[in-house]
């Protein structure tokens, strides 16, 4: 089965064909993120009308690849997002829709997250119950996977997403705006030895539930940033660098997202742990997730990194395995679309 993957949630536009949920056929993104650096972040009125420009042009880019007359499904990411990027997208699928003739499949986009994860391996090689651990800029979630569709939300983050985190301690720490969290990492990886370790408080890691919060994470960061231009370090003084903080910061953000996830992982007991979102590009995250998987047994699954960030082809997979038809007339966006919805 060949699905038409379309995703516009944020600032990209993508559209993809994968087969039978696993084999890609054809991958598109077009990004507008010159766009967005020039003003600091992503405008969603730029992001939309830029998703209108791209939105031919990518389909077209993709149907050189697959006749179009060979799809036989369209999937599209119905929320959460931006309103007018989903609007892009839905009614380019209904189009399309019309056009083909092919039936409409609805994609929760934070669930296509985890099938990044299906087109990296065997799908037969991830088993279940799987735990999830979903890592972007909007969401910090904790979900248990007991079969395609069948999902139970654990925990999620009480305030700031990792990613959101990562992006406005950047600005804190004057190394960047947009893509603010990507920056961060790349200073604290010029970092060669965490003389801050320990400064930051690794937040909620020691309560007894599945839940994150990064909000103070980010507000200690800043008073240490404060005492250092102000001259109130003390001690720490000599130990101060831009390079420190930021790498002592991601330390800390890794240390909670591991813990809480091993603590899910032992508590029930799961055959594959999955990792997806932005944030799952993060490199420390990724080894230190190796590493305490490797150390009790569980099969660690990591996506690639180009599907990391947003794209159709975790759409169309999704769609495969989950197959959510939909009426024309019942699809519609929905800018607020929980995990489990």
């Amino acid at each position: 089965m060949k699905i038409l993957g379309i995703e516009t949630s944020c600032d990209e536009t993508a559209a993809s064909v994968v087969e039978d949920g696993v084999k890609e056929l054809a991958f598109v993104v077009a990004s507008s993120k010159d766009f967005h650096e020039k003003t600091g972040g992503v405008v969603p009125e730029i992001a939309a009308r830029k998703q209108v420009e791209f939105m031919i042009p990518v389909l077209n880019q993709v149907f050189s690849t697959v006749p179009k007359e060979d799809i036989d499904a369209i999937a599209v990411t119905q929320g959460p997002g931006l309103i007018g990027s989903l609007i892009v997208g839905i009614e380019a699928a209904k189009a399309l829709s019309l056009a083909l003739n092919k039936p409409l499949i609805a994609v929760n986009h934070l669930v296509a997250h985890f099938y990044a994860n299906f087109l990296n391996y065997s799908a037969d090689a991830i088993k279940f119950p799987a735990l999830v651990l979903v890592v972007s800029g909007g969401h910090t979630d904790l979900v248990l996977m007991h079969s395609h569709g069948n999902l139970e939300h654990l925990g999620s983050t009480i305030d700031d997403a990792a990613g959101e985190a990562f992006d406005k301690t950047a600005r804190i720490l004057g190394i960047g705006d947009y893509l603010g969290g990507v920056k961060l990492s790349q200073k604290a990886a010029e970092c060669k030895e965490n003389t801050l370790a320990g400064t930051l408080p690794r937040p909620m890691l020691d309560k007894d539930n599945y839940d994150f919060s990064f909000s103070g994470l980010k507000t200690a960061t800043k008073r240490v940033v404060e005492k250092a231009e102000s001259g109130e370090l003390g001690d720490l003084a000599e130990k101060y660098s831009v390079e420190a903080l930021a790498c002592e910061f991601e330390t800390a953000v890794v240390d909670v997202l591991v813990g809480k996830a091993i603590k899910v992982a032992r508590d029930f007991n799961v055959k594959s742990l999955l990792l997806g979102g932005g944030v799952a590009a993060n490199i420390p995250l990724r080894t230190r997730l190796q590493n305490e998987t490797a150390s009790l047994g569980i099969p660690l699954f990591l996506p690639e990194l180009r599907l990391c960030g947003d794209n159709a082809s975790t759409v169309a997979s999704a769609g495969f395995f989950n197959q959510k038809f939909v009426d024309f007339e019942d699809l519609s966006p929905n800018p607020s679309l929980t995990i489990t919805d």
